[in-house]
């Protein structure tokens, strides 16, 4: 049996540090060190959002103006404010990480803490110049975007920081960044091409209680190190097993809730749509989530999560042909 490393191994750790996954390699590259300190596969639903918002709106079109548009709403979302987001969270989380992730670049000591302040810094400020600048673009009487932006920038620092640190309860802070990812980038892409009606934001709020589902999943990994530090996430309150259950739980319900909105407001087949991408995801949870979740977190979440964002668009496609998106 040979002893020389596993090349497809490798190169899968290699993808992971880039991804900002559990399980990465190490880098001597800062870029790439930078980089995974923003977790780029966190990225995804937010940028996915934003089409979902611009698809709600009833007013996007192929254009290259709006095209343009769009995309710096993604790039703001993702790279630059869920890379603020990361990051903060990176640095605020150095201990737990230490014990659960000690390869991560800060418990590391791959990068400085002034870097890591630094680099906080400019995607928060590049962030708001973004908002502010596709505000004008708009032709906003009042700064939307910016104020969004602002908001969630402010969500996400009381999420990591002392001395509120809304992670340490798990049910408030997992509805927190729920609300980050599904609610709060549907709301710029609402934004930014039509009207964001308290009708439409009442309801990315509610689809947001499916996304405390999901920050749910993200806790099975840091379980070992949030016991020791004293952190209540659910995992921790509740114990592995049942909290994978009202992970499940709150996914299932709270998508179900929406196909009964979908039926009350006429959109019949869009509701059909929906529970057709509901059935997978069950399946995926029953055969990953459900026996095993840090285990089979990664396979979960890339198994059946695809189901959940298509089912947002359906839903927010929906909206916009709807007429809700005036009330």
């Amino acid at each position: 049996m040979s002893d020389s490393p596993n090349p497809t191994a490798a190169s899968g750790a290699a993808a992971r540090q880039l991804l900002g996954m559990k399980g990465a390699s190490g880098t001597s590259s800062i870029w790439k060190i930078r980089l995974q300190l923003m977790k780029p596969v966190t990225w995804i639903p937010l940028i996915w959002g934003v089409l979902c918002g611009a698809a709600a709106s009833g007013n996007f079109h192929w254009r290259l103006p709006e095209v343009g548009a769009s995309i710096a709403c993604m790039v703001m979302s993702g790279p630059l404010l869920a890379g603020y987001t990361q990051t903060i969270n990176d640095y605020y989380d150095r201990e737990i990480d230490a014990i659960n992730e000690p390869y991560r670049p800060i418990p590391s000591g791959a990068i400085p803490l002034w870097q890591v302040k630094v680099q906080i810094w400019i995607l928060l400020l590049a962030g708001l110049g973004v908002a502010y600048g596709l505000d004008l673009w708009a032709g906003h009487s009042t700064p939307v975007l910016c104020l969004l932006a602002l908001g969630g920038s402010f969500v996400s620092f009381i999420y990591s920081a002392p001395p509120l640190k809304l992670k340490q309860n798990g049910w408030l802070g997992n509805y927190a960044l729920g609300a980050s990812y599904i609610a709060l980038p549907w709301w710029a892409g609402q934004a930014l091409f039509g009207q964001l009606t308290w009708t439409t934001a009442l309801l990315t709020l509610a689809y947001s209680l499916a996304g405390l589902g999901i920050a749910v999943v993200n806790d099975f990994k840091s379980v070992e190190g949030d016991r020791a530090l004293g952190l209540q996430s659910l995992p921790v309150v509740f114990g592995i097993e049942r909290a994978s259950w009202i992970s499940a739980g709150m996914i299932d319900v709270f998508q179900m809730a929406m196909v009964a909105v979908l039926i009350a407001i006429g959109q019949h087949f869009a509701a059909v749509l929906l529970v057709l991408l509901i059935i997978p995801q069950i399946t995926f949870q029953d055969i990953w989530l459900l026996r095993d979740p840090v285990a089979f977190d990664v396979k979960y979440q890339a198994s059946a999560q695809p189901f959940l964002v298509l089912g947002m668009l359906v839903t927010a496609l929906a909206i916009g042909h709807s007429g809700l998106v005036g009330m």
